[in-house]
């Protein structure tokens, strides 16, 4: 079994102006047309069997209409939707609750895309508040292709985070991009051990030694496979890690048994 662990879409009438949006903004091309279609058609080409799909509120007047779709979709053809939640959001607790009620496993973040830093008061709440409802926080880490000169999103702040949330947190926070994109000697010196997962979208063919190194010594039962699709090609992202020679017994933890044991029962396969 294959679950990739970090996916996108965007609703047909907006998608190709989004996808092109980004790809201007962040200099970089797209593999796929980032529709609904396209993933599904891309988990058949590739193999890949379950895509989680993480939206991303740029604005608190999106999180409504993200999440309802979101539960729409989610569930369907192996593809299952997180919720969005903004940290303008002055009802925290009732988003939270309504992504709950509504199957959703967990929430996206994306301190670049909000304009909040991670350990912005705000997210430290809403990220303590997912966890007591069981929900899993997903959240982009380290550089931004399109903000390249501000990060969000650094290990020091993931620190002052799992400090604020300490007991409450634990083995509910997944890091993106391996700890944090183009950080990766920074998320060696300050994350290994943490109590935080990390998904590999976006790094496994960027530096794929750094990513052996920081799979071995924090663990692959830590570590959940992830593409970040369109933005790279699912089948070319599971070579890349078959490449890095690890165990099967790791190759299967990273590929599905940890996304299986965080998500619980909401996969039904």
């Amino acid at each position: 079994m294959v679950i990739d662990f970090h996916t996108h879409t965007f609703p047909d009438k907006i998608a190709e102006k989004t996808i092109e949006h980004l790809s201007k903004k962040g200099g970089i091309k797209p593999y796929r047309d980032g529709t609904y279609s396209s993933l599904k058609k891309s988990m058949q080409d590739s193999g890949v069997d379950v895509s989680i799909v993480l939206p991303v509120a740029t604005n608190q007047s999106q999180v409504e209409t993200i999440n309802n779709l979101s539960a729409e979709l989610s569930g369907k053809n192996g593809i299952y939707y997180f919720g969005a939640i903004h940290p303008d959001c002055s009802d925290v607790e009732a988003i939270l609750d309504d992504i709950k009620a509504k199957g959703l496993k967990g929430i996206k973040l994306h301190p670049d895309y909000q304009g909040a830093y991670f350990d912005d008061p705000r997210y430290i709440r809403i990220i303590g508040e997912a966890a007591k409802r069981g929900l899993i926080t997903v959240t982009h880490a380290g550089r931004d292709v399109a903000y390249p000169e501000d990060i969000h999103c650094t290990p020091d702040m993931v620190l002052n985070v799992l400090s604020e949330l300490k007991g409450v947190i634990e083995d509910r926070l997944v890091l993106a991009h391996m700890g944090g994109f183009d950080l990766e000697d920074e998320v060696l010196e300050k994350l290994i051990g943490k109590p935080v997962y990390m998904d590999t979208a976006a790094v496994l063919d960027r530096y794929p030694n750094k990513c052996k190194e920081i799979i071995e010594p924090h663990g692959a039962d830590r570590i959940l496979f992830a593409t970040d699709s369109p933005w790279t090609d699912q089948a070319n992202m599971l070579e890349c890690l078959k490449s890095l020679g690890l165990s099967q017994k790791d190759n299967d933890l990273i590929l599905y048994k940890n996304a299986k044991r965080l998500l619980g029962n909401a996969l039904a396969l």
